[in-house]
């Protein structure tokens, strides 16, 4: 797999009211089209349906069976991929926490996404979140700036 794509990227995506949405949904819809093979995770689908049907974060929330739609078309396609945890995913953990230094609170979701990247080899995510920085073996790439 070439790359993780993040939560946010899909919002921009879905969200026609984004003035990143041109650059995210041409992003997805360029990679769909020639068929480069990516990934994302089930907590980061999870993360997707929980702000884009919230009336509160989404300024025009979808509706459950639109948020679904829009998943279901991206994890249709036979080169993206749903990575998740190996029998080594603890031991990963720990070492990227340890390498992190004293991580807490919110980064552990950012921690939890780039523990699955490295048990699969993925080394480059796309996304807008910039503390993703913090994982040197990481490459970010954002494709909305």
């Amino acid at each position: 797999m070439r790359f993780l794509i993040d939560t946010n990227i899909l919002l921009h995506a879905a969200n026609k009211a984004s003035p990143s949405h041109e650059p995210a949904r041409a992003f997805l819809a360029e990679h769909l089209r020639t068929r480069t093979a990516w990934c994302t995770t089930w907590s980061i689908v999870y993360e997707f349906f929980r702000v884009a049907t919230h009336r509160r974060v989404f300024p025009k929330p979808l509706n459950a069976s639109q948020a679904l739609g829009f998943i279901q078309t991206l994890i249709a396609a036979d080169e993206v991929a749903l990575l998740a945890a190996t029998d080594r995913h603890f031991s990963v953990l720990r070492t990227i926490t340890e390498e992190l230094g004293h991580p807490a609170g919110n980064l552990f979701h950012d921690i939890h996404t780039a523990t699955l990247m490295r048990e699969h080899g993925v080394r480059e995510i796309v996304t807008a979140d910039t503390d993703f920085l913090q994982f040197r073996f990481l490459t970010v790439t954002n494709p909305v700036l």
